[in-house]
């Protein structure tokens, strides 16, 4: 029986009947439901005779769903994107599913992605509140220090234009003058604007040069925030089947050693090829760039 259960018009319309609604669900054939996958390795490998004579179902789902957030990280295709424009406050708030960052850009006039590097010489420390002697100031209720609602830190970094001291030639430390550049740093050298993300607010903040401009953010997740995320590609199906047994296998008593060892290696197999699958390196693109190059490709 065939897995395509719906017909064209079904497919293109979507539910509702109409044409680009936004309720289509297309290219839904590449992947393969948690439910699908939970269900295919209890037959295939759950029972008598079989490599794992019993197990339970909710063990099967753990599994599977930390193959899928391992997945998500160096292998399944789970970069997510946001894009806003930044206001007179210069942040940027982390989206609810975010886990690392693959990296920030802002959007020029053209469209084109202008890439946002980070200040790592700077933070957002935590602020203390200090009395003319420069002693800390106490709440009275609690005895609590008490602190301000900005670090000056945050402030001067938003308030001062820093993508210019290092490229104009007019600001690096009073320096630059006369055609000398001294102690240019290449990674400061670009006129793209500088973030950096506070680890305990969760925001991203933007220096002054950013206000107005479009930015996107590109991060990664681990595939688990909704019930439509918990997906996989079908090149990589076979790898997380190898995986939920290794999982399973590895932390059981009384499994010998030899079937934990030969399933590690079945699994690390089956991860290298779903990479090699995913790269999805065509060789028509690939001689395209290569044509630009200074060794000539017959295609």
């Amino acid at each position: 029986m065939g897995l395509i259960n719906q017909t064209d018009e079904q497919y293109y319309l979507g539910p509702d009947g109409v044409w680009d609604s936004w309720d289509e669900n297309y290219g839904s054939y590449q992947f393969t439901s948690i439910k699908d996958i939970i269900n295919n390795f209890i037959i295939s490998y759950v029972g008598e005779d079989k490599i794992i004579s019993k197990i339970r179902r909710t063990d099967v789902s753990f599994h599977a769903q930390r193959g899928i957030q391992e997945f998500s990280f160096d292998i399944l295709p789970s970069v997510k994107s946001q894009e806003i424009e930044v206001g007179p406050a210069l942040n940027f708030v982390l989206p609810k599913d975010y886990v690392n960052y693959v990296k920030m850009v802002w959007i020029d006039g053209g469209g084109v992605e202008r890439i946002i590097y980070p200040a790592i010489k700077t933070s957002n420390p935590l602020p203390i509140l200090q009395d003319n002697n420069y002693e800390y100031l106490f709440d009275e209720q609690k005895g609590e220090i008490i602190t301000a609602d900005e670090s000056v830190t945050r402030e001067r970094f938003q308030t001062t234009n820093n993508r210019n001291s290092s490229v104009d030639g007019s600001g690096f430390l009073g320096l630059n003058h006369f055609g000398r550049r001294y102690g240019l740093d290449p990674q400061h050298a670009q006129t793209n604007g500088t973030f950096y993300i506070d680890p305990i607010s969760n925001i991203i903040y933007f220096d002054s040069s950013m206000a107005g401009r479009v930015v996107t953010l590109k991060y990664i997740s681990d595939g688990l925030g909704t019930d439509e995320e918990m997906v996989v590609h079908k090149f990589a199906e076979e790898a997380l089947y190898k995986y939920i047994a290794y999982a399973i296998l590895s932390t059981r008593a009384n499994t010998q050693e030899y079937m934990v060892a030969r399933f590690k290696r079945e699994m690390v197999a089956a991860r290298r090829n779903a990479k090699l699958r995913l790269s999805n390196i065509k060789i028509e693109e690939m001689a395209q760039i290569m044509r630009g190059k200074s060794k000539q490709i017959k295609h």
